[in-house]
């Protein structure tokens, strides 16, 4: 517990224009990996804009380790087929937590993320001020697959007795 920074919450809220799988559609659910860590989402039938609007909750003890995503298209007869892989970086996420912001108003804007060469994000990505913590929201543009795009959320969540940030 100690070695423990906190939880990061990371809300898979949907799949944008996902690449089809299947014959007409797919299947897809979507593997959040950090470390040695490995959370999945529902599978959406037939959807290739599923809305997952699915929690997982990963303990975050290195900063400097990557959340990784992976879309698959569920098969029942045979391996799932890959539909394209993002990551992203949870600094910059993580900086604007430390900057104990209570007080500010609901809804301040506290930094943007700005799509470049080494981040996935597709569109900028803004850290917000929403009901007394730090939240980021995000589009990451899904690599080595032909299109499709998961938009998610990230919240912070303090442990007792965890080191803390």
């Amino acid at each position: 517990m100690e070695n423990l920074l906190g939880l990061l919450r990371v809300r898979v809220k949907k799949g944008v224009n996902l690449a089809f799988r299947d014959v007409r559609s797919s299947d897809p659910y979507v593997v959040v990996k950090m470390g040695k860590q490995k959370l999945k989402t529902r599978v959406v039938k037939k959807d290739v804009n599923p809305e997952w609007n699915e929690d997982l909750t990963l303990s975050v003890a290195d900063p400097n380790l990557p959340v990784q995503l992976s879309v698959y298209d569920h098969d029942i007869f045979s391996n799932d087929d890959k539909m394209g892989d993002t990551e992203f970086d949870i600094k910059p996420f993580l900086e604007a937590v430390k900057m104990n912001l209570s007080g500010l108003p609901g809804g301040t804007i506290i930094t943007k993320v700005q799509p470049c060469r080494s981040n996935c994000l597709a569109e900028e990505s803004t850290m917000i001020w929403k009901d007394g913590q730090v939240v980021q929201d995000m589009c990451l543009r899904l690599r080595n697959v032909e299109c499709g795009e998961v938009e998610l959320q990230l919240q912070w969540i303090n442990l007792p007795g965890s080191r803390g940030l």
